[in-house]
């Protein structure tokens, strides 16, 4: 498993190169964008995530839930819509870490549940991400599921 905001940012760097060493190995490659709005993924990043399907790897998304950014079911819906029309999985939804200089971007828990909620109702299943959050000493994501 591969994390890699390059795809987004600059999708130039998917070359052939790099996708001959990605698929030099017996194991099974999968990469896992990170990807917080539909706006970010535009002609050449779906070229260059076409370029990963050819050569025949995963590509999952995370993305993280910034207030003001994506903060609405709407931004959510039509970003798990766009990744997948370009054939990537939405797999998680993070809540923000507690990191110095990023207090403006929180979404509180209580309001995460809602926007999720709401995404539930919007999208089938399998385009909806997992909300999580990232746990310090945990081996794994920690699931945030909103109230019934």
């Amino acid at each position: 498993r591969i994390h890699s905001r390059y795809p987004v940012i600059l999708p130039s760097r998917i070359t052939d190169s790099l996708i001959q060493a990605l698929t030099a190995t017996r194991l099974r490659v999968i990469m896992v964008i990170h990807c917080n709005h539909a706006q970010e993924i535009d002609s050449e990043v779906h070229s260059a995530i076409a370029q990963m399907h050819t050569a025949q790897l995963t590509i999952l998304n995370q993305t993280v839930l910034l207030k003001n950014i994506n903060d609405k079911s709407d931004t959510l819906a039509s970003l798990s819509e766009a990744l997948f029309d370009c054939g990537v999985q939405p797999y998680y939804l993070h809540l923000l870490d507690k990191v110095a200089g990023a207090s403006h971007f929180l979404v509180t828990d209580k309001e995460a549940k809602c926007i999720y909620r709401e995404l539930l109702t919007r999208l089938p299943g399998y385009l909806v991400p997992k909300l999580v959050r990232e746990t310090p000493h945990e081996k794994s994501k920690t699931p945030i599921l909103p109230a019934s």
